[in-house]
């Protein structure tokens, strides 16, 4: 696994094939939990997301890479309901 201590806010998260996932909010344990503005859509609108830091790969200057493409690592995102921050 990466060294999460790279790791700012505002960093893109982006797949292993450089597709953009989201925008870094913090990191919460062992998950990085993502701004509202990339929530998606319908019911995934206006909640964080959350992706297992397990899945970085790389942390750059300015990109968090994870070791998965987006598409799979949307899939494995995790949602909180009510989420007053």
């Amino acid at each position: 696994m990466a060294d999460t201590s790279k790791i700012r806010e505002h960093m893109e998260l982006v797949g292993a094939d450089g597709v953009h996932i989201g925008t870094v909010d913090r990191i919460e344990g062992d998950r990085i939990k993502l701004t509202r503005k990339d929530s998606g859509q319908g019911s995934h609108r206006g909640h964080h997301h959350y992706i297992p830091t397990s899945l970085i790969a790389e942390v750059d200057s300015d990109k968090v890479w994870l070791s998965a493409n987006a598409d799979v690592a949307a899939e494995l995102f995790e949602e909180e309901k009510n989420d007053p921050t």
